[in-house]
């Protein structure tokens, strides 16, 4: 995915305080995370599109995650999407959010490189378990890293330009609070946790496929 800004950075925006207080959510509901899967996707599906399928693949990635739907929330991350959207200059059409994810890293545990989500008219959501969701697509991602205390889990672009790939690591180091906004279609990944845990907090806004 072409974009003049491929992301938009807030460091060190939100205060321990706030930062433990989202992880403090996650008490009593982490669980294993399941990935999109098209490995067994058809030549008539790529044509006419079809429901995405989810499963856990540790290969692809590894961690725990939380699902988190705290009105306060809400209002925190949209107040940040909405000044980076413009300032940006992708000024997408966001009309909803998908329940927050929040994520934990231990150990030598990571997410390789993957996009959040297409945005033609083949990858809308059909059948959503949140109805709020049906006919949209993901537009713009966000994580926010709410802990620096660990090594590793990089949070890293790539970008294909010229027969190139030019991997980048955004923030250039650890830093709590650190807001990071980008279109779901680029592609990016978590390196491994070297030592200690990586929180974070990872949002999906979604609106009217593109024209």
């Amino acid at each position: 995915m072409n974009v003049t800004n491929v992301w938009y950075l807030f460091e060190g925006e939100l205060d321990k305080i706030i930062c433990n207080e989202i992880i403090q959510l996650g008490n009593g509901k982490w669980e294993e995370p399941l990935v999109a899967s098209d490995a067994n996707i058809t030549r008539e599906e790529r044509k006419s599109g079809r429901d995405i399928e989810y499963q856990a693949n540790h290969s692809v990635r590894k961690c725990e995650v939380a699902w988190l739907d705290d009105q306060w929330l809400y209002d925190l991350v949209f107040t940040y999407l909405g000044k980076a959207n413009i300032d940006s200059g992708w000024k997408y059409d966001i009309q909803v959010v998908e329940k927050m994810q929040l994520t934990r890293y231990s150990g030598g545990e990571f997410y390789n490189f993957h996009i959040d989500g297409d945005g033609d008219n083949l990858a809308v959501f059909k059948n959503p378990k949140d109805e709020f969701l049906r006919g949209y697509v993901r537009k713009l991602s966000m994580s926010i890293i709410l802990n620096d205390d660990y090594e590793g889990g990089e949070f890293q672009f790539s970008e294909y330009k010229n027969g190139e790939c030019t991997i980048t690591t955004v923030p250039d180091k650890n830093s709590l609070g650190t807001i990071i906004i980008f279109p779901s279609g680029v592609e990016h990944r978590v390196k491994p946790v070297t030592s200690g845990t990586r929180y974070s907090l990872v949002c999906w806004f979604c609106g009217p496929p593109f024209k």
